[in-house]
């Protein structure tokens, strides 16, 4: 099975330069907990939910803040072409619970989330990730 047959495809991005509130209302009316961060057409970070209250609200930083401060810049992704068990052994590797995909031209075109891989009935596949992804520690770490 690969990615495109699981993804979500109707992918809502921010830009960096909108403010954390701006983010956060994006992702309560989409029921999301990250969004893509793009910049002229470019896949350039990721914000999630725990972004904002790990590396905005704990350290005192308010509504107005962009996004650009908080936003992880380096980018884990996957391709749309590439098969679920492969990108399920990556996302337990890279400690991630949702990727962007893109092409092979690198435009994103949707997210695929553990969930995406479980609701499939990949649910062994989904285990197995969320086993790697739960380890402690990893290069996601917001541990201060």
């Amino acid at each position: 099975m690969k990615v495109s047959d699981l993804m979500t495809r109707d992918v809502q991005v921010i830009a960096p330069d909108e403010t954390l509130e701006q983010a956060a209302r994006a992702m309560a009316l989409l029921d999301a907990g990250i969004l893509p961060v793009g910049d002229a057409g470019r896949l350039v970070g990721m914000i999630s939910d725990r972004d904002i209250a790990v590396r905005g609200v704990a350290l005192g930083k308010g509504p107005a803040t962009r996004v650009r401060e908080i936003m992880s810049g380096e980018v884990k992704y996957c391709f749309e072409d590439q098969e679920i068990d492969e990108i399920g052994r990556n996302m337990a590797e890279q400690q991630v619970r949702r990727l962007p995909v893109v092409n092979r031209t690198k435009q994103l075109v949707g997210i695929l989330s553990l969930g995406d891989i479980a609701v499939a009935g990949r649910e062994a596949i989904a285990g197995d990730a969320l086993g790697g992804i739960s380890r402690p520690g990893g290069a996601h770490t917001q541990a201060m």
